[in-house]
C-alpha cells in the first residue's frame, strides 16, 4: 500500500514536472516573437505606426485592459443561450479540383475559410486547435468539431492572416501548415516575426501594409485597411491588422478579418470592388467594444459598400466570444439582408459553396439556437 502511494507520489511529480516543462517551453513561444532589424524598421515606415504602435485609419475605443477581468468572468459563468442546444451539423466537402474560371469556398467555422478562385485554393485565418489561447487547458474552447483534420486540406496556394489574435493566429496550426503545405503566408506588417519564431522560413513570408499588394500563384493579393487592433498579450498594437482582397483575372474576393464598421469600406470597394463574395463577420459584438467588431447589420453595410455579390458570414458559431446567444448573430443577419435584398450563403461548418449557384439558406441553425 505504501508503495502505491509513492509511486502515485512519484507519477503525480513527473506530470507536475513534465506540466512545468511545457509551460516553460510552449507557452511563451505561442505568445508570438517581436520584430527587429529591417521588419522594425518597415514597421515604422508605415503610415499606420507612430510612437511606437499601429493605429486605426478612425479612431475608436478598444476595450480597456481594467475592464478584462470583469468580462472575462462574465463569459466563463454566464453561459445562457451562449451554446447550441445541440450537436452542430457538420459537413465534409470532398477535396475536388477547383475549376480554372470558377469560384466557390469552404467554411470550417469561425473565420477558417477555404477558397477556390479561378484553379487556386487560398486558406483565410486558419486556426485547428481545440482552443484559441495560448494554453490548452484554459481559453475559449470549441463549440463544434472540424469538420476535417489539417491532414486532409488539399494543397492550397496561400495563407493568409487578418490579425495575431488567437482565433485567427494559432501557433500549433501553423507550426503544422508549414510541414504539410509548401504554400506562403500572407500577413499585416510585424506579423512575420511571430511566424519565424515559430519555425516558417522567411521565404515564405510576405509582410504588406494597407495597400500593398503581391502575386502569388497568379492571383493578385492586396492588403486592405480594418478598424481593429492587434497583441497576443496586454501590450497592443505592435503588429498591423487588415483585411484582404484577392483577385483572379474575371474573380474577386474580398474578407474583412475582424474590424468595427467605417467608411473605409466604400473606398476599398471603389478602389478594388465590386466583389464576387465578401467574407464578413457577424459575430463576438458588445456595446463594450463597438468599434472592434461589427454587428450583423452593420456587416450588410460594409458589403454594400464594398459592392458584393454574395456575402457569407465568418466569426460566428465555433468560439464563446461575446455575451450575445449563440444564434444570434445569424438570425440578425438573415432578418437584415432579407430586408435589403442581399444574397446569402450560410453553410453548415465543412460545407462548400458554388458562389454562382449557391443553395438558400435553409435556418439550419435554427434547430440548436437555445
Amino acid at each position: 500500500m505504501a508503495g502505491n502511494r509513492s509511486v502515485g507520489r512519484l507519477l503525480a511529480g513527473g506530470l507536475a514536472l513534465a506540466a512545468a516543462g511545457w509551460v516553460l517551453r510552449d507557452v511563451p513561444a505561442a505568445l508570438g516573437g517581436r520584430a527587429e532589424g529591417e521588419r522594425l524598421a518597415r514597421m515604422r515606415r508605415s503610415p499606420q505606426f507612430r510612437d511606437g504602435a499601429f493605429y486605426n485609419p478612425v479612431p475608436g475605443a478598444e476595450m480597456s485592459p481594467g475592464a478584462l477581468p470583469r468580462l472575462l468572468g462574465k463569459l466563463i459563468f454566464d453561459r445562457d443561450g451562449r451554446r447550441p442546444s445541440g450537436p452542430v451539423p457538420l459537413v465534409t466537402s470532398p477535396a475536388v479540383p477547383p475549376s480554372a474560371n470558377g469560384l466557390s469556398v469552404v467554411w470550417y467555422g469561425h473565420a477558417t475559410t477555404l477558397v477556390e478562385i479561378e484553379g487556386r485554393r487560398v486558406l483565410f485565418d486558419p486556426v485547428w486547435s481545440d482552443r484559441c489561447s495560448p494554453v490548452p487547458l484554459a481559453g475559449p474552447r470549441r463549440l463544434h468539431p472540424l469538420p476535417v483534420p489539417l491532414t486532409a486540406l488539399p494543397a492550397v496556394d496561400a495563407v493568409v492572416i487578418s490579425h495575431d489574435h488567437y482565433d485567427h493566429l494559432d501557433m500549433a496550426t501553423v507550426r503544422a501548415l508549414t510541414v504539410l503545405q509548401s504554400a506562403p503566408f500572407l500577413v499585416p506588417l510585424g506579423i512575420g516575426a511571430h511566424l519565424e519564431r515559430w519555425g516558417v522560413p522567411p521565404s515564405r513570408i510576405v509582410e504588406l501594409d494597407w495597400e500593398e499588394e503581391t502575386r502569388v500563384a497568379g492571383l493578385r493579393f492586396v492588403a486592405t485597411a480594418a478598424r481593429h487592433f492587434s497583441g497576443r498579450t496586454l501590450t497592443r498594437n505592435t503588429t498591423l491588422w487588415g483585411s484582404w482582397v484577392v483577385a483572379g483575372k474575371d474573380r474577386r474576393v474580398f474578407y474583412a478579418g475582424d474590424s468595427g464598421y467605417f467608411d473605409g469600406y466604400a473606398a476599398i470597394g471603389a478602389a478594388h470592388g465590386p466583389f464576387d463574395l465578401t467574407l464578413m463577420p457577424i459575430g463576438a459584438y458588445s456595446p463594450s467594444w463597438p468599434d472592434i467588431h461589427m454587428n450583423p447589420e452593420e456587416a450588410v453595410n460594409a458589403h454594400l459598400d464594398l459592392g458584393g455579390e454574395l456575402l457569407l458570414p465568418v466569426h460566428w458559431a465555433t468560439f464563446n466570444l461575446a455575451f450575445h446567444p449563440w444564434a444570434e448573430p445569424v438570425d440578425r443577419l438573415w432578418r437584415e439582408a432579407k430586408a435589403r435584398d442581399v444574397r446569402l450563403a450560410i453553410p453548415r461548418p465543412g460545407d462548400r459553396v458554388d458562389v454562382g449557384d449557391p443553395s438558400a439558406p435553409d435556418s439550419w441553425w435554427e434547430l440548436f439556437g437555445a
